[in-house]
């Protein structure tokens, strides 16, 4: 199957699913790894969250391409370049600070994302979306909280999430510069300008960092090519740890 030359809804939908996924994957790395039992079982809810939402999209894309496409075949069998998630997910761990930075950008981001496909001229998407915003919005929550809390806590957090929060901002300015994925969708009517979420999103991101007693952030230059297929290095190792079971065995069955 050649997954760069599909029609701009089915592109689109795995443009979503890729983001839910790779995030996803990057999140269940912390189950067992957690600083407190609770909060490693919350993190580790959030990434089942998130696969579970890309598996709504791959079934839905696997819909879409028809001739015996499956969310396996999408999930698993397409290489780097095929992907069009944000280069944002795909970041590194790293320690809890910038798990929660990461996680921060990007769920504030995906929860106006959600509230605006909920007005999508696609019943699919809008379906999806009106399940998936009740979710994310415990996620929003759970990730400014912790914002919060390390930004009003100790010097050492503070510092620490300051530092998090600086370096991952130029990574979530790409949710907001429309690639060909989001300016398709946006002209046929199922998916919204990008841009204009960009003012809700920083007016949020501020408010929580007000709340943290964190300075201003200075976004610096935007990192992007994500959506365009263009990853970093560190894309290609989620893929072989994520697709080396199915690609080893792919006439297994479940």
């Amino acid at each position: 199957m050649k997954w760069d030359t599909c029609d701009p809804k089915t592109a689109y939908v795995l443009h979503l699913a890729d983001d839910a996924l790779i995030l996803g994957q990057r999140l269940s790395a912390w189950c067992g790894h957690g600083p407190i039992l609770e909060q490693d079982i919350a993190l580790t809810n959030v990434a089942l969250d998130l696969i579970g939402l890309a598996r709504q999209y791959y079934g839905y894309a696997a819909e879409l391409i028809g001739d015996g496409c499956t969310e396996n075949d999408l999930a698993f069998f397409r290489d780097s370049r095929a992907f069009t998630n944000h280069l944002l997910c795909e970041q590194p761990n790293g320690h809890w600070g910038d798990t929660l930075a990461r996680q921060f950008f990007f769920d504030t981001f995906h929860f106006f994302q959600l509230e605006a496909l909920q007005q999508s001229s696609d019943e699919r998407l809008r379906h999806i979306a009106a399940k998936a915003i009740k979710e994310t919005s415990y996620h929003a929550q759970f990730s400014a909280e912790w914002i919060i809390r390390m930004g009003d806590g100790t010097e050492e957090s503070r510092s620490k999430i300051t530092q998090s929060l600086r370096h991952f901002a130029p990574f979530a300015l790409e949710l907001f510069i429309p690639a060909q994925v989001d300016a398709a969708a946006h002209d046929l009517g199922f998916g919204p300008d990008v841009s204009v979420l960009e003012s809700d999103w920083k007016e949020k991101i501020q408010s929580i960092l007000t709340i943290a007693t964190l300075s201003p952030l200075e976004w610096g230059f935007p990192k992007k090519g994500g959506k365009s297929g263009v990853h970093s290095e560190h894309h290609g190792y989620i893929l072989a740890e994520m697709q080396s079971l199915a690609r080893a065995y792919p006439d297994a069955t479940w």
